[in-house]
């Protein structure tokens, strides 16, 4: 594998690979920690000439156990109990599907984006964020309707906004 192929490779699985090990650790930092560290053991493994098959089955199998690997350190792996060694495809898709949908998320207004996320994400009333805000409860579904315009341009990103709002 080249150094290229390593990079496009982060660049594909890097956010998916965080939304996956956010499901186990339930801990963004924790979750973005065993992403890094998972990602520079594989380079190592990379840069001494290992060859690695298939890295993205291998990658979210790494996560994984890293994740494990940081609950048991915690005392909270019995909470998981999980002896599967590997990672379904559907694990897999969730995490790419969850990946886009944050995304997408990510590249809207500040202020939309803010709306948006105290409207599906905190289940407030458009009258509750307007006074919180101090804006009218007009420009509060203005604005839900331009962020799930933005969503619906990619329908796959509707159907997961949701399904997990």
């Amino acid at each position: 594998m080249t150094n290229r192929d390593f990079q496009n490779i982060y660049r594909k699985l890097y956010m998916p690979l965080c939304m996956y090990a956010l499901r186990i650790v339930e801990d963004t930092d924790a979750a973005n920690d065993v992403v890094q560290t998972t990602f520079m053991r594989v380079w190592g493994l990379v840069r001494e000439a290992h060859d690695i098959s298939s890295p993205e089955t291998y990658l979210y199998r790494s996560v994984r156990n890293a994740a494990l690997g940081m609950l048991k350190e915690q005392g909270r792996f019995s909470a998981l109990a999980d002896d599967r060694e590997e990672v379904s495809e559907e694990e897999m898709d969730t995490a790419e599907r969850d990946a886009r949908l944050w995304q997408a998320i990510d590249a809207m207004p500040p202020r939309r984006r803010e709306i948006f996320l105290m409207s599906k994400r905190d289940g407030m009333t458009y009258a509750a964020i307007a006074d919180e805000l101090a804006l009218s409860v007009k420009t509060v579904e203005n604005q839900i309707s331009k962020a799930l315009a933005t969503l619906r341009a990619d329908s796959r990103n509707l159907t997961l906004v949701l399904s997990l709002f």
